[in-house]
């Protein structure tokens, strides 16, 4: 069954198109009893307004993109909720892909979304990307784009991150508070800058409460970064140091997972021998035994601001209006657990 237009409903009442528009957007020039007899027939033959027409005459889609490394993982998951219910409050569509951790995909996934004509785009990206020429495209192009947590800091945009330097320090500096003097570091890959912050504040605890830095204590988890390689580094760093060690600092809550389920396999008592502390706070870091202390992102707050800072550079960009580019950093907290 074809649609309604509002072309069917002018003929059929024997008025005008813009008489019927008019009637449904309550225009003053338009009568009552014509208003009351377009809506009724608007309600009874189901008609829809076409969206996509309505952006074209406005020039806007009413749609935004998101572009995020993975779908699974907690934290992204509750960006994306974010995301979606403020754009939901402001009568726009999402549009979300997830580029693998791959930059050829996540360079395709802009194309598309510029093809798509969105008004906007939010990304987070990818550890393989380390060129940007795609986010410039995007730039050239004048659509509002918005970096979030994974970003680059080359590229002149707004950004919404956390101080990821500043929370692996105060994780770090905890477990030294606590005794822990030979303090291992699970980390990620060697190029997305949360990564190398991460070990930077790392590092600086360690300097600045005297315990010489150790290079055979980090452990690279460029894989995956997930439970296998949690677990299969927490295995190596037994076979390296045995009992040597007092505690790890993962660049994230599954690595610490991973090596968790390790040290109970193998009967290491956490955190009487072992010391965990992991970074995200994932649903899964409260449930497991032991429950795993973590640094809290925030995520909601990250996915909330860097969508309110898009809203409003589209709408600034609708008015004509210069756009002063934003560096948004979001607080984080220690969530302390029995693994520590």
């Amino acid at each position: 069954m074809k649609p309604v237009t509002l072309k069917d409903i002018a003929k059929q009442l024997g008025i005008s198109i813009t008489t019927a528009s008019k009637a449904l957007k309550n225009y003053p020039d338009v009568s009552d009893k014509t208003k009351k007899i377009v809506k009724e027939l608007a309600v009874k033959l189901n008609y829809v307004p076409n969206s996509f027409a309505i952006g074209l005459r406005k020039q806007e889609s009413k749609t935004i993109g998101v572009i995020i490394p993975t779908m699974v993982h907690y934290f992204f998951s509750t960006v994306l909720d974010a995301i979606i219910k403020e754009a939901e409050n402001r009568n726009y569509m999402v549009i979300i892909l997830q580029s693998n951790e791959d930059y050829r995909t996540e360079k395709k996934q802009v194309d598309l979304l510029l093809n798509k004509g969105v008004d906007g785009i939010l990304i987070s990206l990818s550890n393989k990307t380390r060129d940007f020429k795609h986010l410039q495209k995007i730039m050239d192009y004048n659509i509002p784009l918005i970096l979030f947590d994974k970003i680059a800091k080359l590229v002149n945009c707004s950004k919404v991150l956390i101080d990821d330097r500043k929370a692996a320090y105060s994780a770090v500096s905890y477990l030294i508070n606590t005794g822990r003097k030979r303090i291992a570091h699970f980390r990620g890959d060697l190029n997305p800058q949360n990564s190398i912050d991460r070990f930077l504040g790392y590092k600086k605890a360690l300097e600045d409460h005297g315990i010489p830095y150790d290079s055979s204590l980090v452990y690279l988890c460029n894989n995956n970064s997930d439970f296998t390689d949690g677990y299969s580094s927490a295995k190596q760093l037994l076979l390296d140091h045995g009992d040597n060690v007092d505690a790890i600092f993962t660049v994230n809550d599954m690595l610490a997972i991973g090596a968790i389920n390790y040290f109970n396999e193998n009967g290491i008592k956490i955190p009487d021998q072992i010391a965990l502390f992991g970074f995200s706070n994932w649903f899964m870091a409260s449930v497991i035994t032991p429950s795993l202390s973590s640094v809290e992102q925030n995520a909601y707050k990250i996915g909330k601001r860097s969508s309110e800072i898009l809203f409003e550079e589209i709408e600034r960009k609708k008015k004509g209006e210069p756009i002063v580019y934003q560096k948004v950093i979001i607080d984080t907290e220690l969530v302390l657990r029995n693994s520590s």
